[in-house]
């Protein structure tokens, strides 16, 4: 069975979490043991950008952290603190949206999974909330791979359970849509102006597929306001906070089997295959 994984109602505890595994709410001296027998670390990444007219700009990062949180929580992983700033260029026409450029943003991930490397960890999961964080992500991982040092690959939270999340919302949106709103509403429901759901609907872009802001096959779009105005898409009036519950516990077992997959394998087969 994988360790922390709910049981008819009661949470399974691993025998390796003996006390809090949020890395900055501990001690240094009580971080040895784990250092010295564990592999594996959860480090939590979103972005503080615009999510419309109804959900806080912190909207990625507190997903994130919340289940990174868990999955620290079920399995005794241990949990960094949150990277709170992505790259988000594409929404700073909106007020307060906050962002760094790409090369910055990579360098500054590299450099601190390096410090976990350091300390004795080889392997490290990005729970990603952001999307335009997670091509920079896979390019930190490979430099990563690729020089030895340790094995990260980054893991976002709707891609794991998407079947789950098209059953549960007849439009969704990739940005500030019912999916965002509805694990808002379970992690923070008071962050989210629920009396502007259908202002966010009426104003953003509801209906759109592959075609949309795309011509004769280029995607024509650089930023979120040249396809919506108010920076959301989906109907944001599908969600509740009972189908957050849902994304969130079925989003957090699969990170759990993730992190349980990942710290099982051998790390020379993570690594890169010697020439042929």
């Amino acid at each position: 069975m994988v360790a922390g994984l709910r049981e008819s109602g009661v949470l399974i505890v691993p025998a390796r979490l003996a006390a809090d595994m949020n890395l900055a709410d501990v001690a240094w001296p009580d971080l040895e043991d784990y250092f010295e027998s564990e592999s594996l670390a959860l480090v939590p990444l979103g972005s503080t950008e615009q999510h419309g007219p109804h959900l806080p700009e912190g909207t990625d990062h507190r997903i994130a952290e919340a289940l990174a949180r868990e999955a620290a929580d079920r399995t005794g992983y241990l949990c960094t603190p949150t990277v709170t700033v992505g790259v988000s260029p594409h929404h700073r026409q909106f007020h307060g949206t906050m962002w760094v450029d790409a090369p910055v943003f990579r360098d500054y991930v590299e450099s601190l999974t390096r410090n976990l490397a350091y300390h004795g960890l080889d392997r490290v999961v990005y729970v990603n909330a952001h999307g335009g964080n997670t091509q920079h992500l896979r390019e930190v991982g490979r430099r990563l791979r690729d020089d030895g040092t340790l094995y990260s690959l980054p893991w976002m939270w709707d891609e794991s359970i998407p079947d789950l999340v098209d059953d549960l919302f007849e439009t969704n949106g990739p940005h500030g849509g019912p999916k965002e709103t509805a694990m808002m509403l379970h992690i923070d429901h008071e962050t989210v102006h629920e009396d502007r759901l259908e202002a966010a609907r009426d104003g953003g872009l509801v209906e759109f597929d592959e075609t949309t802001g795309r011509v004769h096959g280029a995607r024509t779009f650089y930023d979120a306001i040249d396809n919506t105005d108010n920076g959301v898409l989906g109907d944001q009036t599908d969600a509740t906070a009972e189908k957050g519950e849902q994304l969130f516990e079925a989003a957090s077992d699969q990170l759990v089997e993730l992190c349980e997959w990942l710290a099982g394998q051998d790390i020379g087969e993570l690594l890169p295959k010697d020439h042929v």
